[in-house]
């Protein structure tokens, strides 16, 4: 039998080393924490460093869930049936449009109205995004357009509508705000849902 390894003492102390190599503990505290890869099984590491990994990915993951679960509730409450995005209702006439206006009006619900024109290569680009805009207000609030060349210019007059496309919030059969969307599409959005929330907000209050 070989010996395993050589014993001192010294003359002070008594105490037992081992010449045979052992394992050093390891400091992970110095690892990045963003670090975040995944563990092939290829890769061979001791017990201790494979848990510690798994504990990363761990903490990660629960903080991303975490972070992403915050930025919707923010919005509003997951619906399963949900669309991902809602089709405009369009508005091809001066009669339509007083009786949608009265209709809100009656249920206190502001609406929106979009303001455009086939000709106007803004309005085309700009109005899938408004739909999908309006899928983050389901139920909640009815988005429609109009072609301004399908209805009376007096409509038009009416709505103060002199650009377009024009992006409208009507409640209590009034135009309360509007966006000019002359700028680029992400930006028109942003102001669309910022004033929307303000009308929104104000109302509750």
């Amino acid at each position: 039998m070989s010996a395993i390894g050589t014993v001192h003492f010294s003359s002070s102390t008594r105490t037992l080393q081992s010449k045979t190599p052992h394992r050093q503990s390891r400091d992970f505290s110095t690892i990045p924490r963003f670090l975040s890869f995944p563990i092939s099984k290829n890769v061979f590491l001791p017990r201790n460093s494979v848990s510690f990994l798994q504990t990363i990915h761990h903490v990660i993951d629960r903080k991303i869930i975490r972070r992403v679960s915050k930025e919707v509730s923010v919005q509003q409450p997951l619906d399963d049936n949900a669309p991902v995005s809602v089709q405009l209702q369009s508005i091809n006439s001066e009669t339509l449009f007083d009786r949608i206006v009265a209709e809100a009006q009656q249920l206190q619900e502001p609406l929106i109205i979009v303001w455009m024109a086939g000709w106007c290569r803004k309005c085309i680009y700009l109005k899938p995004k408004l739909e999908k805009l309006a899928a983050n207000y389901y139920r909640r609030l009815r988005f429609y357009y109009v072609d301004v060349n399908t209805v009376p210019h007096k409509l038009v007059a009416y709505a103060g509508v002199t650009k377009m496309p024009t992006i409208q919030l009507w409640k209590d059969s009034k135009k309360q705000d509007e966006v000019i969307g002359g700028h680029r599409a992400f930006l028109v959005i942003n102001e669309v849902r910022q004033m929307i929330e303000n009308v929104t907000t104000v109302s509750n209050d």
